[in-house]
């Protein structure tokens, strides 16, 4: 179902929730059922989820970064007889439904990565458009920062995160111009780590389209917030902790978030293991989600006129049996 989206609310709120419609109608929301949603950044999907509960509802909201929290406290207001906002990563699912006494959920929904608000915010240190401390916490209460990662993390740590989480073919070059300018001093702000980058790569690729920082800020950002390595056990935890029909709902935005989600989710659908050679099942092994669909769902054109961040996201659902 289509509805009209508050653009003064969103635009007020630094945010757009990205496939918002196509999320609503993946979680098949039920008046009386019990969400979450597990990045909660500025309530815009939550929002919407909260106005389809009715009193019996409940929608627990989850997110690292306390600004979020915050935030959420005023935007859902009009709802806090059915919403619960936790400030605490992903990570803990289990822990804070055990914690708040619910058994299971109808419905979960998880939009990964930096939002809006963060990389719109300079101070956070997110952005290579502006120059800020070193940081890329998603957390501010966590202890490691961007700056520890560029100043203290050896050569070959830093070429591997590179390459790894930024698929940045410059990887070793830029690694070594980094080890190289903090001998003469710290390197403390997001300018000072673009310039270096500009400075390491070569004429050809400082005239393509895409910003030369890009992918290294990427890079270092995953690494300061585990962003890849959380993914795994979170959508374990989100499969145990779903009632049966329960829909799982989760959008990435790029392509090594995407290929951990549709991994997980291939493997939380499959069944028996054992080699086909094998007269009967010896390994016990039943499927726990079935996929809605095989393909990610894609921001249509309308969308990608008014929020173009959309561009890069895929949404994959998946139903617990």
């Amino acid at each position: 179902m289509a509805f009209d989206r508050n653009a003064e609310a969103d635009q007020a709120y630094g945010h757009k929730p990205v496939l918002l419609d196509e999320c609503l109608t993946g979680l098949n929301i039920r008046p009386d059922g019990i969400y979450v949603d597990g990045t909660l950044g500025r309530a815009g999907h939550s929002l919407e989820i909260a106005r389809r509960l009715s009193g019996g509802g409940r929608l627990i909201c989850l997110d690292r970064d306390e600004t979020a929290i915050a935030a959420a406290r005023e935007r859902l207001a009009d709802y806090r007889d059915r919403v619960t906002l936790v400030h605490s990563n992903f990570s803990r699912l289990g822990e804070v439904l055990g914690e708040l006494g619910i058994p299971g959920a109808d419905g979960m929904l998880f939009d990964l990565g930096v939002s809006s608000p963060q990389l719109d915010d300079a101070a956070r240190g997110f952005s290579y458009m502006h120059d800020a401390p070193l940081d890329m916490r998603m957390d501010r209460t966590a202890g490691l920062t961007a700056r520890d990662v560029v100043n203290d993390w050896p050569y070959e740590e830093l070429r591997r995160i590179l390459l790894e989480y930024g698929e940045e073919r410059y990887a070793p070059v830029i690694a070594k111009h980094i080890v190289r300018a903090r001998e003469h001093t710290p390197i403390e702000t997001t300018g000072q780590l673009v310039e270096i980058i500009r400075g390491a790569m070569p004429a050809q690729a400082l005239r393509e389209k895409q910003h030369p920082a890009k992918r290294s800020f990427q890079a270092i950002r995953i690494a300061v917030n585990d962003e890849l390595g959380e993914l795994p056990p979170m959508l374990r935890a989100a499969a145990d902790h779903l009632n049966p029909g329960g829909r799982l709902a989760v959008i990435s935005f790029h392509s090594l978030e995407d290929r951990i989600v549709k991994k997980t989710m291939q493997e939380l659908a499959t069944g028996c293991t054992c080699p086909p050679n094998f007269p009967v099942c010896v390994c016990g092994k039943k499927p726990k989600m079935k996929l809605v669909s095989r393909k990610p769902i894609t921001a249509g054109d309308d969308e990608l006129s008014y929020n173009p961040r959309a561009r890069s996201a895929k949404l994959r659902v998946a139903e617990k049996l």
